[in-house]
């Protein structure tokens, strides 16, 4: 008998060096794997649930009757405009952050074993769980132009500029996910901080409030005793990097017509977007150069 030699190639995960710790080329050959995994992740989230995906209208609703009858009836809370649709605009990127938080943070303990069995880009696990929750977010896109109907708030130009701001809220979610995915590999407590900064992240973002009433407007900022005259609490307030993303979300539904309250502060959305790319940039890096050691820690 002819003996038949098999032979096996192995793959070796290595950190990628340079200023770009992401293979895009990589990505694109693994494309159909990664809207596969989106797709499975998209299911799995309304799977062996009682009404399906009518979750994605019933959550965001029930929130924002019981944000306007806390804020704007019984705490007698004033806005700009109709109280439900800033509460909504707020609450669209900030919904879309925490979810893709908490599913991208568990995203790699969760795909263990396609992890230890098979070779694929790593990165397309907390990338895909980040955008699973893209139904809900164009759902509650459409509840808000039914809003906006209903209150009679004018559609202008500057609601075309919301996919903008998505890429901005999803950039930070992304680059949040990335470090935590990576560090909850090794470290299994991080499943319990991730509700924890959750239910702390909704009262420090400026949802339930606009930004001027929770950080001050630009104006009548705050100055801090320990900083420099220009830096003031209202510019430390977007070290946060959501609040831009709302204010953009507001600005393009509401906008100044409605009140300055809605205009962009941007000297604050620039320090946003730039914490934004930091977490992003350094959150690739570290997931890049740990994930040789997910096979053998998971």
């Amino acid at each position: 008998m002819a003996e038949v030699a098999t032979q096996f190639k192995e793959r070796v995960i290595r950190h990628r060096q340079g200023l770009i710790a992401i293979d895009f080329g990589e990505l694109w050959r693994y494309r159909e794997l990664f809207g596969y995994l989106t797709w499975r992740d998209i299911m799995v989230r309304y799977k062996q649930t009682l009404i399906g995906i009518a979750w994605a209208i019933l959550q965001p609703l029930l929130t924002i009757l019981i944000f306007t009858w806390i804020f704007s009836h019984a705490l007698k809370v004033t806005v700009p405009g109709p109280y439900a649709i800033m509460a909504f605009a707020g609450l669209l990127p900030w919904s879309f952050f925490a979810n893709a938080m908490q599913a991208g943070s568990q995203s790699v303990v969760m795909s263990a074993q396609m992890i230890s069995k098979i070779y694929f880009p790593r990165l397309i696990i907390p990338t895909s769980a980040t955008l699973s929750g893209l139904v809900d977010f164009f759902i509650s896109v459409l509840m808000v132009v039914g809003l906006m109907f209903y209150y009679d708030v004018t559609f202008t130009w500057r609601f075309l500029t919301l996919p903008i701001f998505f890429l901005l809220v999803f950039a930070a979610a992304l680059g949040v996910s990335l470090w935590l995915s990576a560090l909850n590999v090794k470290y299994r407590d991080i499943k319990h901080v991730v509700p924890f900064i959750v239910r702390i992240g909704i009262f420090v973002c400026p949802v339930m409030l606009t930004s001027a009433q929770m950080a001050g407007s630009p104006d009548k900022a705050i100055h801090v005793w320990w900083a420099p005259a220009w830096l003031s609490w209202r510019l430390l307030f977007y070290l946060n990097p959501v609040v831009g993303p709302i204010d953009g979300f507001r600005w393009a539904i509401l906008g100044p017509q409605i009140s300055e309250q809605y205009a962009i502060f941007w000297p604050g959305m620039l320090l946003s977007a730039l914490v934004t790319l930091v977490l992003l940039v350094t959150g690739a890096y570290y997931f890049k150069a740990f994930e040789r050691s997910f096979a053998d820690v998971i």
